[in-house]
């Protein structure tokens, strides 16, 4: 069985977010979306939101599950038993963050990465510019899946 963790705050979850996972499903029996702890880090959303917005968008999906973690990804990963992570890459500038996690996390526990890479139409989308737009009241309905509101 192929299980794999796909890490994020997810502050909101995005279309982008969305792409990533659903194409995933076609290489993973199982998909956990994890969703990092990281107490020095303001969120827009708490974590119960974060949490409800990935459930309720991948509700009809059993093949996916959502938990929620503090420390390392490759500890996680351990502990639940998945040897892939899971990551999605927008850019040239993803791809040399993300690769540096991924040797580090291969040799700290011996736990792959696997990358797909964003389609050019959601390439675009990142939870900071999401957040942006919803802190100045603009469109942000394009942007993330349906579940998601943001009332200030």
């Amino acid at each position: 069985m192929k299980k794999a963790v796909f890490p994020g705050s997810f502050d909101p979850i995005t279309l982008g977010h969305c792409e990533i996972i659903e194409r995933g499903l076609a290489i993973f029996d199982e998909i956990i979306l994890a969703i990092g702890i990281n107490a020095d880090k303001k969120y827009m959303f708490s974590l119960e939101k974060r949490k409800y917005f990935l459930e309720k968008t991948f509700e009809n999906y059993p093949k996916i599950t959502v938990k929620t973690y503090q420390g390392l990804t490759v500890e996680f990963c351990k502990k639940e038993k998945a040897n892939y992570i899971l990551r999605g890459l927008r850019n040239p500038l993803d791809f040399e963050f993300e690769r540096s996690i991924a040797e580090t996390n291969k040799k700290m526990a011996d736990i792959e990465s696997v990358f797909l890479l964003s389609s050019g139409e959601k390439s675009h989308i990142s939870s900071t510019i999401v957040r942006d737009v919803m802190r100045n009241n603009g469109n942000y309905k394009f942007l993330v899946p349906p579940i998601v509101k943001y009332e200030k």
